[in-house]
């Protein structure tokens, strides 16, 4: 048997009274990685902050290769060989990777002095390990998002960390990224670490885990081998139901155009983009990373710069680059940051429901409270958000209630057009499917709907038609009919890729530009 790593003890925590863990046990062996799925709230981000040290718990023990973790400390757990990598990075950005990776135990010379030229050799070799390309004197703001991540695995490994907590590493990373990060677990594997990782996504656990452990509302529903549960057995552990039907029907479109884009140069891309949307129907974009659908719908919208072109929503013409003016046409943007440029976590329900449209809940200079709150409360019960009332703030929900809000806080008054960028990145399988049906529903009951997304799947079964993107212009067309058939993937890629159709070359690897690039 391997040598168990980390071990949680019956771990119980609440919040304001609320329980979040409930009695959960498990553990990590040397050398494994265990993934750790559930819903957003099911207690996952709880118990890896209590195994770090960051959070104390109110029952329990968390034993670190059979030594209790002596205090509710991070530098303690660290000491004892646990380092998590959060989500959320926190880099210092502008240090240098070397610095980085030594903060805290710098070199010195004899003199006493830093000695740079050593840590900067010895970061080359720490990253030489993992076989990854990043310079010892890059400035860390100058990486890409998914190299950054790389930089404080090697950090936290490089300092005798033994147990690895990855909370959610490929969330806000590229393709060619997650492959890379796919290797240094490897050899991080190989070289004795623990590992718990957790994910929405389902390859990812196929393609990394050895064993899978679910909780669902706070319990331990499900620990077993990875060979021995299906995909279908982890979603069930999960949601607690079935999950048969994960797109909703659906329903045909109208025939009449909603929203018409002739002509549109958007800055930063060569060729103009030609798009005509009907009421009801679902346009998808797909296309590789870099393809420039953010762009598009951002210059749609009027927050991205565009050079000429006409915008008609429902026959009247829009001002271009004037988000108020879109908003005014009945037009709404999701981005696909919700934390950065969607919601704002640190204020309310009903303040970020009133975001959007805080001119019509005011008279004279004045909120009428009553209004907003009724308008607000409405909006967010048609998307059933799970929260404990309008007055929570946004930051504490999970991040499928996060993107209900910033969704919701829209539906306050009259929508046209709705352009969605990413809708259910970072979200679990069972507020994906809830996220589905609202976006079905909106369809049906009229509203054109422009979908930008990178997951295949929901191109091929939420869209009636979809535009295949390839460095800012439309490179194909697929209708209903298209999608459904068997080698619609391998048309997509082909398109994406600037490929002719039955070429026999082999297939590129994605470009490896960030969300920073553009997608």
């Amino acid at each position: 048997m391997a040598d168990v790593a980390l071990e949680c003890r019956d771990l119980a925590k609440s919040f304001g009274g609320v329980p979040v863990l409930k009695g959960v046990s498990l553990t990590l062996e040397a050398g494994s990685v265990t993934a750790l799925a559930g819903e957003n709230g099911a207690g996952k981000s709880t118990m890896m902050k209590i195994a770090s040290g960051q959070v104390k718990p109110d029952h329990g023990q968390v034993l670190i290769a059979g030594e209790p973790l002596s205090q509710a400390d991070p530098r303690a757990a660290h000491r004892q060989g646990v380092a998590i990598i959060p989500q959320e990075l926190a880099p210092i950005m502008d240090m240098k990777v070397y610095e980085n990776l030594f903060i805290g135990r710098e070199l010195r010379s004899r003199a006493g002095l830093l000695d740079r030229r050593a840590m900067a050799r010895k970061a080359r070799e720490i990253l030489d390990v993992f076989e990854v390309e990043i310079d010892p004197q890059a400035t860390m703001r100058m990486l890409p998002v998914g190299l950054r991540q790389l930089v404080e695995i090697a950090k936290s490994t490089s300092g005798g960390a033994k147990v690895l907590l990855l909370d959610e590493p490929s969330s806000a990373i590229s393709d060619r990224e997650v492959e890379r990060l796919y290797t240094v677990v490897g050899k991080l594997r190989e070289q004795g670490v623990a590992m718990l990782y957790t994910t929405h996504k389902m390859e990812e656990i196929r393609a990394l885990a050895d064993r899978v452990v679910v909780l669902r509302d706070g319990r331990l529903v499900t620990d077993r081998p990875l060979a021995d549960i299906s995909d279908d057995d982890i979603v069930h552990a999960m949601i607690g139901r079935e999950l048969e039907d994960l797109f909703p029907v659906l329903h045909p479109p109208g025939d009449e155009v909603a929203l018409q884009v002739s002509g549109l140069h958007v800055h930063g891309y060569e060729q103009p983009v030609e798009l005509t949307v009907r009421r009801g129907e679902i346009l998808g974009l797909a296309g590789l990373v870099g393809a420039g659908r953010t762009e598009l719908l951002e210059a749609i919208f009027g927050i991205r710069k565009s050079l000429a072109g006409t915008i008609t929503v429902a026959g009247k013409a829009t001002k271009r680059n004037s988000p108020a003016d879109s908003i005014g046409h009945g037009m709404a943007l999701v981005p696909e940051d919700r934390k950065g440029s969607g919601a704002v976590l640190s204020m309310s329900v009903l303040d970020n429901g009133s975001l959007p449209r805080l001119s019509s809940f005011t008279l004279a200079g004045w909120l009428r409270q009553r209004e907003r709150a009724r308008t607000v409360g409405k909006a967010m019960e048609s998307v059933k958000l799970r929260s404990r009332g309008l007055s929570q703030q946004v930051g504490t929900l999970s991040g499928g209630n996060q993107q209900k809000v910033v969704l919701a806080r829209w539906l306050t008054d009259a929508v046209n057009i709705l352009l969605l960028d990413e809708p259910t990145r970072g979200v679990d399988v069972g507020a994906r499917s809830e996220i589905y049906r609202i976006i079905t529903e909106l369809a049906a009951s009229g509203m054109a709907v422009v979908m930008a997304s990178s997951d295949m799947p929901e191109i091929l079964s939420l869209a009636h038609r979809a535009l295949v993107m390839r460095e800012g212009a439309v490179a194909g067309e697929l209708n209903r009919e298209d999608l459904s058939s068997p080698d619609v993937q391998d048309t997509i890629f082909r398109l994406a890729a600037g490929l002719e159709p039955g070429s026999a070359s082999g297939r590129p690897q994605p470009p490896t530009d960030t969300k920073e690039n553009g997608r």
